[in-house]
């Protein structure tokens, strides 16, 4: 999977960062990491996940039968984390780009208040 990577798939990803998850408890991580603006669906959130095992970015860590329901639990391969890696370097090297223009336009657009001389006229 090429960079850039789209925001919801940049979240799962840095979601699984620190460690197995299950779908569920990816769906409220990735809300908590995006400040509730990416809300994912059951159905949109297990077909990227499933985009993503094949892609090699996400392996399946283990399953289990909760209240009657099979739990699957995934995690970052190997190649997931290069990939959040090169992602992560992309985008802090745009923000510093970002951010030194701001402060270089912030600096030219002060206004310039002429210095009285302090003297005798």
């Amino acid at each position: 999977m090429d960079t850039p990577l789209r925001e919801p798939t940049f979240l799962i990803l840095t979601a699984l960062a620190v460690g197995p998850m299950h779908g569920y408890g990816l769906i409220g991580e990735v809300a908590a990491l995006s400040d509730n603006r990416v809300s994912l669906r059951p159905g949109t959130l297990y077909g990227a996940l499933d985009r993503l095992v094949d892609a090699g970015l996400v392996e399946v860590d283990g399953e289990e039968v909760v209240d009657g329901r099979l739990r699957r639990y995934y995690r970052l391969s190997p190649g997931g984390e290069a990939t959040l890696s090169a992602e992560t370097e992309r985008l802090r090297r745009n923000v510093e780009a970002a951010t030194s223009r701001l402060s270089a336009r912030t600096r030219a657009a002060r206004p310039i208040t002429p210095r009285t001389a302090g003297g005798l006229a």
